[in-house]
């Protein structure tokens, strides 16, 4: 593998601001200042804007460390995580199911092993971010979830959670949640596991947000593992991220287990990755879900293209100004309509234009709430122009008048 480029932004922030101060903070046990700076070190592509930030770079190891790093910088006891997970990066369902483990209150990140080989950049960020052990994992400080071989670098207390196929295995983090949060849960979120994976993406960050573990099902039928889950669980209420990847026959088995709440439409544009992505942004039931239709947010941008980036960001979306995954799609973005130049479609434009910040006379910009997005991944998954365009869409302005409309921003 490559020496990626590391592009963390909140390290170069704290270190600016201690410098400001003319103090120096401590570094954790163990820890390398040079290291530090190096991890640190932004490069082309790095560019973060007034209401952007871009986090990552070239493959999935580092946008995931970028992520954890910015989450849990571990220069002070208070931002340390209590535990790391390790997952495979060549393992999407386990990826995916192991976004449970980033919510309340084991609040664990992901990071990424390639096969038997832990990345440099995965390594540093695991040095760096320094776990603390979580009491529910025993103790662990790294949780190893499923088929990866890559051990822990040697000094970490370390548990595996593994399973003979990845309903089981999606079970097995379901428990690990319920013994963190120290009550089984009532609400679980089942997907698709034969899904196209940007129709399922979005449940990454939900599930880290609410806590609601990812059970796996396929388009077909219910394996055993999930059923034995669900049936445990004494009817939870059964959230469906991409209902349109399920039959009709699984979705009636699945009301044998606790109400049925499709997330979207699940057809027209619901059923296109984009599409599905705003209405779960957009889906509340109760406390459950996001509920965004109004600005004052955080949302996390991810290449639909590069699904592992979902976990990987799944801990901004349980923390900070708290997220929901929105896509964008680089493949052919002016035939698809999108604003020239771009990979923002047409409904994605919309949806940040009907949640655009505005202020009035009476209101001025500084009393008014604020939107930002973290843009994840290198320029090749996510252009600078793009992000430009989404730093223009999250932008607070003036309220438009009765006879004024807002109008959609263009690229030039």
């Amino acid at each position: 593998m490559n020496a990626p480029v590391y592009r963390l932004l909140i390290p170069v922030l704290a270190g600016a601001v201690l410098a400001g101060c003319g103090k120096s903070a401590p570094l954790p046990s163990g820890s390398s200042g040079a290291v530090l700076a190096q991890v640190s070190t932004q490069g082309a592509g790095g560019l973060s804007t007034k209401n952007t930030t871009r986090l990552g770079g070239a493959d999935p190891a580092t946008n995931a460390a970028a992520v954890a790093r910015a989450v849990y910088p571990g220069l002070t006891a208070s931002t340390r995580p209590q535990a790391v997970v390790l997952v495979d990066e060549h393992d999407w369902p386990a990826a995916l199911a192991a976004s449970a483990l980033a919510s309340a209150p084991l609040g664990a990140p992901v990071l990424y092993s390639e096969g038997s080989s832990l990345p440099t950049i995965s390594s540093q960020a695991l040095a760096e971010m320094h776990p603390t052990g979580a009491a529910p994992a025993a103790g662990a400080q790294v949780i190893r979830v499923g088929a990866t071989t890559a051990a822990a670098p040697a000094g970490y207390r370390t548990s595996t959670l593994a399973a003979s196929e990845p309903a089981a295995l999606a079970g097995e983090v379901a428990k690990l949640v319920s013994r963190a949060r120290g009550v089984a849960p009532r609400q679980v979120i089942v997907l698709a596991d034969d899904a196209p994976p940007a129709l399922v993406m979005p449940a990454a960050g939900l599930s880290a947000e609410s806590g609601a573990p990812i059970l796996l099902v396929s388009a077909t039928a219910i394996p055993a593992a999930s059923s034995s889950e669900l049936a445990g669980l004494h009817q939870p209420t059964i959230y469906v991220v991409g209902p349109s990847a399920l039959s009709s026959h699984v979705l009636a088995e699945l009301a044998h287990f606790g109400p049925v709440k499709p997330i979207g439409s699940g057809s027209g544009a619901d059923a296109e990755p984009v599409g599905n992505a705003i209405a779960v942004a957009r889906f509340a039931d109760g406390a459950f879900g996001w509920g965004i239709h109004e600005p004052g947010h955080g949302l996390v941008f991810a290449n639909l293209n590069q699904p592992l980036d979902a976990p990987a960001a799944a801990s901004l979306s349980a923390s900070g100004d708290f997220g929901p995954l929105l896509l964008l799609d680089d493949s052919s973005p002016t035939a698809q309509g999108s604003i020239p130049g771009t990979s923002i479609s047409p409904a994605l434009a919309g949806y940040l234009n009907d949640i655009k910040p505005a202020y009035s006379p009476q209101v001025p910009p500084v009393r008014s709430v604020y939107n930002h997005g973290w843009v994840i991944g290198d320029e090749q998954a996510i252009s600078a122009v793009t992000q430009a365009e989404l730093d223009t869409l999250l932008e607070t302005s003036p309220r438009a008048t009765a006879t004024e409309e807002p109008s959609l921003p263009l690229a030039e």
